[in-house]
C-alpha cells in the first residue's frame, strides 16, 4: 500500500454513524441517498488495467492508487466519487475521429474560445429567405454548438456532483495532468481550476484528503454530542 492512502479506508468507514450525525457533512445524507460514508470494494490491478486500455489512458497515480487501496466509489467531497464505471458509458465514449474521449487533449480554454465565437454566430431569421432554410442551418448550428460544449471536458474524469449541476473533474492528459478543475457550466463560467483553502492547485490526492481532514473532526464531534460528552460540532470545521 501507498503511504498516501495508508489507514484512509478505515477512517472513512469509521464516520458512519446515524443520519443525523452523518448530515453534519454536506452529501453524506440527501433524502434517501447520500454516501454514508460507505466506500465500494477497491479494484484489482487487472480490472483497474482494462478500463485503462479501454480508455487508452494512464490515470495519474494517486488516483490509480487510490482505486486500488480506498474504494472504486463511495464516500468523498460533496455527493462523492463516482465509480469508474461511469466513464466506460457511451456518455463519454469516442470522438468523431474514434479515438476515446479520455485520451483527448484537455484544452478547455481554446475550446471555450471557439464556443465563444460561435454563439456569436447564430443565425438570425432575418437573414435567410424562408423558414426552412433558416431552420437548417440553425440545427447544423445547434448542433455544431453540442460537439463545442462536449469538447470542453474531453481529457478529463467527472469524479463528483457538487450539487446545482456543479461537478468536479480529475484532467488525465496534457499540461494540467493530475490536477483537479471545477464544470460549473451551469452558471455560464464554464471549466476553471479548482481552488481550495488559498491554494491554486490541487492534485486527486489532495482534494480526498483534505475533504477528509475536515469531515472527520466534525463526524467526532457530533458523535460525542449525539453521545451526551462534550463537544463543539459547529466549530469542528
Amino acid at each position: 500500500m501507498t503511504d498516501i492512502w495508508a489507514g484512509v479506508r478505515e477512517r472513512v468507514l469509521a464516520l458512519r454513524s446515524t443520519p443525523e450525525v452523518m448530515d453534519q457533512v454536506f452529501g453524506a445524507v440527501w433524502l434517501d441517498g447520500g454516501h454514508r460514508f460507505e466506500l465500494a470494494p477497491p479494484l484489482t490491478e487487472a480490472e483497474l488495467a482494462r478500463a485503462e486500455e479501454r480508455l487508452n489512458v494512464t490515470f495519474p497515480a494517486d488516483y490509480r492508487s487510490f482505486l486500488l487501496e480506498v474504494g472504486a466509489s463511495g464516500a468523498g467531497p460533496d455527493y462523492g466519487v463516482f465509480p469508474l464505471s461511469a466513464q466506460l458509458t457511451g456518455e463519454r465514449g469516442a470522438a468523431p475521429d474514434g479515438m476515446p474521449r479520455l485520451a483527448r487533449p484537455f484544452r478547455p480554454g481554446p475550446v471555450q474560445e471557439l464556443l465563444d465565437d460561435h454563439e456569436e454566430n447564430e443565425p438570425r431569421r432575418e437573414a435567410y429567405a424562408d423558414d426552412e432554410t433558416f431552420w437548417r442551418s440553425w440545427h447544423a448550428w445547434d448542433a455544431r454548438w453540442d460537439e463545442l460544449d462536449a469538447e470542453l471536458t474531453w481529457g478529463s474524469l467527472t469524479v463528483s456532483h457538487q450539487g446545482c449541476g456543479y461537478y468536479s473533474l480529475l484532467v488525465v492528459t496534457g499540461e494540467e495532468r493530475g490536477l483537479m478543475w471545477e464544470d460549473v457550466r451551469a452558471i455560464g463560467e464554464g471549466l476553471v481550476r479548482m481552488r481550495r483553502r488559498g491554494a491554486d492547485r490541487l492534485t486527486f490526492a489532495e482534494w480526498y484528503l483534505g475533504w477528509l481532514d475536515w469531515a472527520e473532526p466534525r463526524i467526532k464531534a457530533a458523535q460525542r454530542a449525539a453521545a451526551g460528552r462534550p463537544g463543539d460540532v459547529s466549530g469542528a470545521a
